[in-house]
This record gives C-alpha cells, structure tokens and sequence, in this order.
C-alpha cells in the first residue's frame, strides 16, 4: 500500500531571494539534520540569461533503524537523487527527490516548492509532498513503513526550522536584502555557442515531458489550501501527518463531493475521532454527510422551533463558558421526566431538539475561538443528576437515550471536551453500566463523576469552572436561567389518534401503543413464546380511570390467527367460549391500577403457547372482575357514550440470557427486579416469576 503525504502551506515572511540565500546554505552538508550526511553535485546547467539553474546532487542519510535491521539490509546509509529547478524570473524553486538505494524494493518520492506568496510578493509559500511504496524488504514491510513514517515527521518539523536558523544567520551577517534577478546582456558570440547541442543534463533534459511535470503540476498554488500558520491559529497543534490527513481529507471532498463541504474543524473532528486513520475517517464522514443531507441537517438552526412543552420542562440551557473557554451546557438531568416528555412530544422531538443543541454547541465554538483568537473545538456539559431514580430507568426510555447516543457519535464525533457529572445516586452505576458500552472510548475518558458533594472543593468543579460560572444550585455565585424541569402533567400525553398527521408518529407509535377500555370489553395483547424460557416485559400510564391489568397463558391461539413471534395482536381476543383453567389459566394474579400511575413489571414464562397481556375496568367495591364479560356488559359498553378509560402501553420480549442485567432485572428497593435476575439466571427453578412497580 502506498502511503502519501502532503504538507500545509508553510510561509517564510521573507522575500524569496533571501530564503534561496539561507537554503543554498544548507549545502553541501547540514548539522542541523544529523540525518543528513552530505551532498555532492552531480549535474549542473543554466539557461543562456541566466533565469533558471538546474542541480542534480546526490545525498547521503544514514539509516536511523534498528541495529538488526541495518544488519540484515547491509547497509549504513541510502542515497538520494534530488533536482532542484530554480527559476529566478519566476521566482519560483521545485524539488523533486526519489531513493537510488533499495529502489526494487522501497520507491520514495518528495516534491518540494518554494514559491512567492500569492498576496505578498515579500513573503514566500513552502510546500511539500511525498509517497512511500514498500514492496518488499525482508519481511520487515511494517517495521520499515513506521521507522520512514517517523523519521519523516521528524525530517518535515526540523526542515522549517533549519531555513529559519540560516535566514536568521544572514541577517545577523548583515544580508537582510537580495535584489531580483534581472535579466543580463548576452553577447553575440555567447548565444552562437549555446546554440549548438546541449548536454543531457542540462536544462532541456527536465523540459516539460520530463520527470518534473508532474512536480509542476502538484505544487500549483491555488486560493483553496490550507496555510500552517492558519492550522495553528484556528485548528490547534497538528503533527505533520495530521496535517497530511486533513489536507488529503478535504482536497477529497472537494474534488468529489457536491455541493459545500463541510468546515475545516468539522472534518478534523472526523480524523480524532478515527485516530487519523485517513480511509476510516472518509467513510464516516461520508456517511454523516449523507445522513445531514437526508435528513436536512444544516437547516436545523434556522427551521427548528422546540414545543413549548419543551422550552417549559426540559431541563437544559448554555450558560457561559469552562475554565479553558468552551461553551458549558448545563443538564439537570435528575430533575427532568424523560419519561413524560418522550410520552407527550415523541422520541423523534427530542431527538431533534438534541440534535439542534450539537448544532449550537459547534457554532458557540466558532465564535468563542473568534473571540480568544486561540482553537475551541469543543464544548462543555455540566451533568446534575441529582434525583434520579428508577423512574428515569425504564427500557423505552433508554432505548431512546442509546438511539440520541449512536446518532450524536456517529455525526458529531469530538464535540464534547468534557462532562462533568455532578450529584451522582447511587442508581448511576447501573445506568453508566447499560450506556457505556455504546459511547466511544475517546469520549468515556472525558468523563468526570462526582457523587454526593464530592463536586465542591479542591479537585471539583473550581478546578474546571470560574468561581463565579457554578450555577447557585450547586453552591456557586452565578444564577443560572436553565429550566427546573418537573413532571409533565398526563394531561399532555399524546394519543395515536391526535397524532394521525404527525411526522413523528412512525416512530413514536413503535414505542408506545395507546387503548381504551370499556366496561365489559377488556383491550388484551398476545404475544407469542416459542420457548419455555423468555421474558415478557411491561411498561404502561393509566391515563384514565382505573383498570385491572392481568396476564394469561393459553394453550391455542386466540382471534385474528397465527403470526410472527412476539408480533401484537390486540383487541378483545379471548373467546367467549374459553373456560377458564381448562382452555386458558391465569399466570399473574390481578393488579388494580388507578388513575395516574405507571406500572412497570415482568414475567418470566415457564411454557410456550400464547400470552395475553389483559387491562379491564375496575369494577366498583363489592364487584366481582371477571375475565370474560357478560351479555349485558357488552350492551352497556356497545351503548356508553365513550371510553371509560384510557393507557399508553409498551412491551417487549427477551431472551432469557439477555434479560440479566437489562432494564427490567435494576435493583430497587420498591421492587423485586433484583430477584427477577436471578431467577431468569436459573432454569432449574421450573417457576414463573414477575413483578411490577408502581410510580406515582
């Protein structure tokens, strides 16, 4: 594989004959690169005015490798043959190089120029390029790439430096100023003689069809690359090969992408986030930008507009700026209903908003690295959990919260500086232990976690945050305008019907399932198990009256017929004609369930068959419920004026050897999920076991 770099624009602000003068110096041997053991003329020539000047040299580098490897390659040092074209008219330097030594096994290949800068002609631009090809050398490929690759780097970081010590030389010798070449009288007798045959080495040998095309071609400036000192001012520290990276990357785009490509610090968050490697970085952000584009992306600041049941209870805002000047997003995670928001705006609504705080993160670090004059890349987010509880656990939402992970990973890769998680409980570690899997190593180590007041002091937040930027809730001096947050009133659920021409509908509706209940005609889910041992689970807000929720097995399948494996079938499905305990047997004992709460619970089955998931109104006091309703209750529910009750629903079937340590099998001191785990651990128990909680 061919290896390839390519180099920034480098600016000497000096005059370009100056910085001939200062890098004639470094020959015929340079001490600055101990590399370099010297350089001897091979060929020389000139054009008959006198403009360009043509040297081929030979040069010596020792070999910096391992002892063994010098040893079996037999020698000390390699050669090179470098041109140099130098036109004093144009003022204008190319360099081409290439390996004499190992050159059937290893091809090496640099262009170089020098060049005067585009918008001050007292200035001159320095580019260079380079390809390494390693056919074969003794089954050392790899060590011998990395050995190139880094001595390379080192060559590409000193060269600059060494230009820089002998203009700085000159100066102090007292030549600050070269006068432009200016074409010299050539006399008659002169232009008879140079007019008859020349030698192959002389300038016409390296004329246009010669090996120095190409060279001409690729050091070509043009307005749209990318300066080094402009890297380092507004992109930050790069070694060579990042450079390399970035500047391959985005001359990619812009030959085969359509339209605007993205801004340079978006596509060198790209390469961190694929540690530089050059094709892993192209194939995600191709990807992302895709994705931006279908889902139009780029106009989400100017066209999003969060509900106003948003902006009241979801509890996250920007609030100044970190210690090292990144923009600082504040969640109060703990103090927000996830559960109630997802419930009354839809996951795709939040997902969004998400997505538009990403987008506003990376504009505040435009305009905070425009206000230090220093690179901010990334921003900060300030983590409150305190208040979090089991309440925020629960498998739709952190299926949500997995799915907001994966697409803010995969589009807005090194964004984040880093998260200060403050007031962690105690149920944190099973939340961490759940998402963590799924966030990238490189962000897992931007994570800081404080439990308890651990935040306050030496080591805490003061070491990241002004005195003056802690928000007053966490003891700090400045009022922070985040939202509280609170629980969304049920009132604001949606229903599938209010949802009929929503576009989120598609995707919240895969999430949860709203029913009403009639008197005498219950809603029932069946679900099928084709396994004796798998774990139903249960998630559902009684948004209306009370209902009884129960669970049966039965032994045929019930109306409308067969279907997939845990597909749902709903209505009211259990014959008429079933009796109970013969055709169909109770698996869970009777849970009523009143107006307002949230039930979440599991069952573990013991045989295959159906399961019916069962809600049916409460009857009143002294009532007897009945699985199966009577003629005159059907009558009665045929003639209500409209339901009596009203649930959103989700369920789930899981293996059971991936339902320990999922959602439902948290430990909690309301219910027995604890227990949950570790009877689906043993299948020698031959039980059923459930559970539900109920949140108020």
């Amino acid at each position: 594989m061919v290896q390839r770099y390519q180099s920034p624009v480098r600016v000497y602000k000096y005059p370009f004959e100056l910085v001939m003068a200062a890098y004639e110096k470094r020959f015929p041997t340079c001490p600055q690169i101990p590399v370099f053991l010297g350089s001897e003329v091979l060929r020389e020539s000139r054009s008959p005015d006198g403009a360009v000047h043509v040297v081929e040299r030979s040069c010596r580098l020792r070999v910096d490798a391992p002892r063994l490897l010098r040893k079996i390659a037999g020698v000390e040092h390699v050669v090179f043959v470098q041109t140099n074209v130098l036109n004093w008219k144009e003022r204008t330097l190319l360099i081409e190089a290439h390996n004499e030594t190992f050159a059937n096994r290893v091809v090496v290949n640099e262009h170089c120029s020098y060049t005067v800068h585009p918008e001050n002609e007292d200035w001159t631009c320095f580019e260079q390029s380079a390809s390494l090809d390693i056919r074969s050398f003794f089954g050392f490929e790899n060590a011998l790439e990395k050995i190139a690759m880094k001595q390379y780097t080192a060559n590409v970081k000193r060269g600059k430096e060494v230009i820089e010590h002998y203009l700085n030389e000159l100066i102090s010798q007292g030549t600050s100023h070269i006068p432009r070449w200016t074409p010299a009288p050539v006399r008659e007798e002169d232009a008879r003689n140079q007019a008859g045959p020349r030698d192959p080495g002389s300038l016409e040998a390296h004329g246009p069809g010669s090996a120095l095309g190409p060279a001409l071609e690729a050091v070509s400036m043009d307005g749209d690359k990318l300066d080094a000192d402009y890297i380092e001012r507004c992109l930050g520290h790069l070694t060579p090969m990042q450079e390399s990276c970035l500047i391959q990357l985005r001359h990619w785009l812009q030959e085969t992408h359509k339209g605007k490509i993205p801004k340079d610090e978006h596509i060198l968050r790209f390469l961190r986030a694929r540690d530089f490697h050059l094709d892993k970085a192209r194939e995600m952000l191709c990807q992302s930008l895709s994705w931006r584009k279908q889902h139009q992306v780029d106009l989400l600041l100017q066209t999003w507009q969060p509900p106003a049941l948003l902006e009241e209870f979801y509890a996250g805002g920007w609030h100044y700026q970190d210690i090292d000047g990144r923009p600082l997003y504040i969640l109060r995670l703990g103090q927000m209903d996830t559960k109630g928001l997802m419930k009354a705006v839809g996951e795709e609504v939040l997902l969004r908003h998400v997505l538009s705080v990403n987008e506003e993160g990376q504009k505040r670090c435009e305009g905070s690295t425009r206000q230090l004059g220093r690179p901010i890349s990334s921003w900060t987010c300030l983590l409150d959990l305190e208040g979090l509880n089991m309440r925020h656990l629960w498998r739709p939402g952190v299926k949500a919260l997995l799915r907001m992970i994966e697409v803010v990973e995969d589009n807005y890769p090194e964004t984040l500086g880093r998260l200060l998680i403050v007031r962690a409980p105690r149920v944190f570690p099973v939340l961490w232990t759940l998402i963590s899997p799924f966030i990238n190593e490189n962000t897992r180590r931007k994570f800081l976690i404080y439990s308890g007041s651990n935040y306050q002091g030496p080591g805490g937040l003061v070491d990241y945050l002004d005195r003056e930027v802690i928000p007053d809730f966490l003891g700090g001096e400045s009022v922070c305008n985040v939202p509280e947050g609170g629980l969304v009133p049920k009132s604001l659920y949606m229903m599938e019907e209010e949802q009929e021409h929503a576009d989120q509908l598609w995707q919240w509706s895969e999430t949860y399932h709203s029913a009403s209940v009639l008197r005498g005609a219950p809603h029932e889910v069946a679900v099928e198990i084709l396994e004796g041992e798998s774990v139903i689970t249960w998630d559902f807000d009684i948004l209306r009256g009370d209902v009884v929720f129960s669970l049966y097995h039965a032994k045929k399948v019930p109306r409308p017929g067969a279907r997939e494996p845990g597909t749902r079938a709903s209505g009211q499905l259990i014959d008429k004609g079933w009796v109970l305990g013969r055709d169909y047997s109770r698996v869970e004992a009777p849970l009523v369930c009143r107006e307002g709460e949230s039930i979440q619970g599991s069952h573990v089955t013991r045989w295959p068959g159906v399961y019916l998931l069962q809600w049916q109104m409460h009857s009143p006091p002294g009532g007897v419920a009945c699985s199966l309703p009577g003629v005159d209750d059907v009558l009665t529910a045929l003639h209500s004026p409209g339901p009596k009750c009203k649930l959103l629903y989700y369920y789930e079937v899981l293996a059971s050897e991936d339902f320990r340590g999922s959602m439902s099998s948290l430990e909690s001191c309301t219910s027995g999920f604890s227990q949950l785990s570790a009877t689906t651990s043993s299948s020698s128990s031959g039980q059923s076991h459930s559970s539900s909680l109920v949140s108020r």
